[in-house]
């Protein structure tokens, strides 16, 4: 089975500047032709051309014209199925391994401008303060109106340290702005940890990379060390985190589920793009890897959990949330996901470039279809904004806002009767003028503010747990040393 995954590459929403989001061993499964060729359309396309190449104002090469026809071809199918040059294939390849040139932004093209859905942590583009939602529509003095993704994505690529202003179109703020950023060799680390207070932890993914699940067992183990001994509560931080490698989102779940719980299954129409994934090394190892959950601490599979999502949490990162949520292994807790519900396989074509096709929908293991809506919280809680900290909705882009997404196959007989509680964070006023607070600034070296409001009410309710469970603990020794007498 593990074989069998490493033929498929599943990737995480949109494109990231120096690198797609994930990758495993690509093949080419080889399948019959079902359907006799399109002579009319195929007539037609030749016809179009030659015309080209006769009458155009411009002599057009053949190369540009069939690069152009494939890209036409995938972009108009879904915002995720796009074709890769040469160059954009091999980024693709090396991405996984966290490190690569770019900006460190995650996109998608809407309307003709190059979107952003999320901003990676600890980037120039997260550190410029660029937000989900932002328009891009000019790269230096090049509008973007007119250019596919690809051709975006290259020109925001570049040598280390070299700079590029980006002109930017945001929600709320009444004219078009310049932003200009260095490009910088991206060494994105992909698990954050700290002990927030005694017994209680917080982890953050900022993405799902190749050993995203073994670095999570060492933050765990890393926890527990400081602590001196289990934790009574973990939060899993997944806001804006766009996801990245299935496995790796396999891996992260069986870490606190039980053993052959499923995780997560996809349904496509090739037999091959049919799987069900479960908390099983089969599902999260790779290769000859050895077993990283093998050791973990016995309460890790018990210890109260909350799962903190919000408009930036994609693909892999809703897996997660999902699993979690349905096995009622823990509270999710924030505002509606991003709704990347689709499976991306890469496939390599013989010129050494290769196209991304969604070829498979994924469902959380209670059959629920994530695609266009994503996770519904159990407990809705706004943020406001945390200045220094990409931990923000922004204006809220999610997948429904893309062009050509996908449906949802479970929307019709999906009424969404319930309504989970919402908390909305107090807004805070400037001391002295009372006027609207700018913000709460990360501390130097902090990875999460003092003042996050989801992470607050996220210990409170996991605390609230521990009275609970305390409680309880008593109230079944009193009946016990009752029962006895």
């Amino acid at each position: 089975m593990r074989n069998k995954l490493q033929k498929i590459s599943l990737v995480g929403s949109g494109i990231v500047i120096g690198v797609a989001l994930s990758l495993n061993l690509p093949a080419i499964a080889d399948r019959e032709a079902t359907q006799p060729l399109p002579l009319d359309e195929l007539r037609a396309f030749t016809e179009v051309f030659g015309k080209i190449k006769s009458d155009y104002v411009e002599p057009v090469g053949d190369k540009k014209l069939i690069d152009s026809a494939i890209n036409g071809m995938l972009s108009g199918l879904d915002p995720h199925s796009a074709y890769m040059d040469a160059d954009a294939f091999k980024d693709l390849q090396v991405g996984t391994q966290g490190e690569f040139g770019g900006l460190g932004i995650e996109v998608g093209m809407e309307d003709g401008f190059v979107k952003v859905v999320s901003p990676i942590e600890d980037t120039p583009a997260q550190k410029a303060g660029l937000k989900s939602g932002d328009l891009i529509i000019k790269l230096d003095d090049t509008p973007v109106k007119g250019l596919t993704i690809n051709d975006a994505v290259k020109r925001m690529r570049g040598k280390p340290n070299t700079p590029i202003t980006l002109t930017i179109i945001r929600k709320g703020v009444s004219k078009p702005f310049t932003v200009t950023l260095i490009r910088a060799v991206i060494k994105v680390k992909s698990v954050k940890y700290k002990l927030v207070e005694p017994n209680f932890g917080y982890i953050r993914i900022t993405q799902f990379q190749e050993h995203t699940g073994e670095n999570m067992v060492q933050a765990i183990d890393a926890l527990q060390k400081e602590n001196k001994g289990a934790l009574k509560g973990v939060v899993l931080d997944l806001r804006n985190d766009p996801g990245g490698l299935l496995n790796g989102a396999v891996g992260v779940s069986a870490a606190f589920l039980k053993p052959d719980s499923l995780v997560v299954y996809t349904d496509g129409r090739a037999e091959d793009s049919k799987m069900k994934l479960t908390a099983s090394p089969d599902f999260y190892l790779r290769g000859n890897q050895a077993d990283y959950l093998k050791n973990l601490p016995a309460w890790v599979k018990t210890v109260p959990m909350v799962v903190l999502v919000n408009a930036g949490s994609a693909s892999a990162s809703e897996i997660v949330a999902g699993a979690l949520q349905d096995h009622k292994r823990a509270i999710v807790l924030g505002t509606q996901s991003f709704g990347k519900g689709s499976v991306q396989t890469i496939l390599p074509l013989g010129n050494g470039t290769g196209i991304k096709l969604t070829t498979a929908r994924y469902f959380t293991p209670s059959g629920r279809s994530i695609q266009n809506k994503g996770i519904t919280p159990d407990i809705i809680v706004e943020e406001g904004k945390v200045v220094g900290s990409d931990q923000q909705d922004g204006f809220g882009v999610r997948e429904a806002d893309l062009e050509n997404h996908l449906s949802n196959p479970n929307s019709p007989a999906d009424t969404g009767t319930l309504v989970p509680p919402k908390i909305v964070a107090p807004q805070k006023t400037d001391d002295k003028s009372g006027k609207p607070a700018k913000g709460n600034k990360l501390e130097p070296g902090e990875i999460v503010s003092k003042d996050d409001f989801q992470l607050n009410q996220a210990l409170s309710l996991l605390k609230g747990i521990n009275i609970l469970k305390n409680a309880d603990a008593s109230t079944k020794a009193v009946e016990s040393s009752t029962a006895k007498q």
